[in-house]
């Protein structure tokens, strides 16, 4: 494999990873970013993104001289340039948020382009890494109007907690161009050393694999919570149920462990995306609006199992009620709060009336991103259950199954746990005097099942 110049422009989940694993792998790359204390802190080694093994591999790329941190995009193709090697291919790493009516808001990936395109190198390649819109790759050509560079839809599946990981250890590799062949096998190359199954294609399917994908694992997510709800009424278990139907080989075990919700920074931007994508070629997407709406129904779902375990009815009123939410972000291993369910059902039991106190291994009390008026963020799990009247577990950080339920329960008002995660064992809970309420769990089973099965309680890894 030839080691290639290469540009990343933004430093952020995606960008940075990117950035330092593509240096891992023997490529010269030098990122680039508009904030320039950003960058100025990564040029000190200051990485802050919660992501193992990236602050090793930003480290090690640096003082290899394969990876550096420039201020500006076309700073970054000049950098390159400066050292006798102009850049080969400029990945666009840039944030594409949900802007009004659901559309993905390519502002950013368009201010980039402008910025850059009467000093990107002859044959240089421009890679969408962004998740971005079908037909954004030809938008891209458009506003280059530059046919001696080409450019290919190149996603990222990148899961956060794992990024590093997932990068270095991909399913697959997924590149796609209308503009050249050699372009998009360029850039494939790239990532030669990694032994990934390798798809080729144009680049509207290129886009849509990436939005098909995670709408795919949304819609997964709302059928194991609607089916959680349907064994609570049915008296059955959903633990076993998504255990058995797991092994299936055509379903998998990923993605089946019911919880107050899916969120974060990719699952709602891209479903509504995708919806406005379908709307636009007069396509009624209903089941990708079902999926939406199970969500947005299980939030509610968890405000009425936490006041009806509070105050003995679906319900009852919260009113001045403390209750302590352990878990915020919208999974374990990050410190992203972006669309977390944890937040959209404090939100919930804030307009019920509740007093909201909060513990997050990830996230600091100091957290300014916080709302203080939502809620108050404590350092210590035994200070936030202080004088609760119920423990609400909204995030599946491990940490929670070795807390000292004792030591809870001499600090709480009432013994009662919300498991929204099915995270507990509720055989330790008990032993501490707790009633323990989980999800789609049928009473009569869910000591010895949670004890005997053969599966991973946190089933999803995205």
């Amino acid at each position: 494999m030839f080691a290639r110049s290469v540009a990343v422009v933004g430093t952020g989940y995606v960008g940075l990873t990117t950035g330092a694993c593509l240096a891992s792998l023997g490529h010269r790359v030098v990122c680039a970013d508009i904030d320039a204390a950003k960058v100025g802190k990564l040029v000190r080694g200051e990485i802050g993104i919660r992501e193992p093994g990236l602050a090793e591999l930003v480290r090690e790329g640096v003082a290899a001289g394969r990876l550096s941190f420039v201020v500006g995009a076309a700073a970054a193709l000049a950098e390159l340039q400066s050292r006798g090697t102009p850049v080969e291919v400029m990945f666009l790493c840039v944030p594409t948020p949900m802007g009004v009516g659901g559309v993905a808001d390519l502002a950013a990936v368009e201010a980039v382009v402008e910025e850059t395109r009467d000093v990107i190198p002859e044959g240089c390649v421009v890679v969408n890494k962004s998740t971005v819109p079908v037909g954004t790759a030809d938008r891209t050509s458009e506003l280059l109007g530059r046919p001696d560079v080409g450019v290919v839809s190149n996603p990222e599946f990148l899961r956060e907690g794992s990024a590093v990981h997932d990068f270095l250890n991909p399913d697959r590799i997924v590149v796609g161009s209308n503009s050249s062949q050699d372009a998009a096998e360029r850039v494939a190359a790239l990532y030669a050393r990694l032994g990934a199954p390798t798809v080729l294609t144009d680049a509207a399917s290129a886009e849509m694999i990436k939005y098909a994908a995670n709408c795919f694992l949304a819609m997964k997510l709302s059928y194991v919570n609607a089916l959680a709800e349907l064994c609570e009424r049915l008296d059955a278990d959903v633990a076993d149920v998504t255990e058995g139907i797991g092994y299936d080989k055509r379903i998998g075990q990923a993605f089946l462990s019911p919880g107050p919700g899916w969120g974060g920074s990719c699952l709602p931007k891209d479903i509504h995306a995708l919806l406005q994508v379908a709307d636009s070629a007069d396509f009624e997407f209903r089941l990708l609006r079902a999926t939406i709406d199970t969500n947005t129904r299980q939030f509610q779902r968890m405000v009425e199992k936490i006041r009806k375990a509070v105050t003995g009815k679906r319900s009852g009123s919260v009113t001045r009620k403390r209750i302590a939410l352990f878990g915020l972000t919208f999974k374990a291993g990050t410190d992203d709060l972006r669309d977390s369910p944890a937040l959209g059902v404090a939100a919930l039991l804030k307009q019920a009336g509740a007093e909201l106190v909060a513990y997050d291994p990830g996230i600091a009390a100091a957290n300014s991103s916080i709302d203080g008026s939502l809620l108050t963020v404590v350092d210590d799990p035994y200070e936030a259950a202080k004088d609760a009247e119920a423990i609400v577990i909204l995030t599946e950080w491990p940490e929670f199954r070795s807390l000292d339920w004792q030591r809870l329960g001499e600090a709480v008002a009432e013994r009662t746990v919300v498991d929204t995660r099915n995270l507990l064992d509720p055989a330790v809970v008990r032993r501490a005097d707790f009633d323990w309420v989980g999800v789609g769990r049928a009473a009569p089973y869910v000591a010895s099942s949670l004890a005997t099965s053969s599966v991973s309680a946190v089933r999803n890894p995205a």
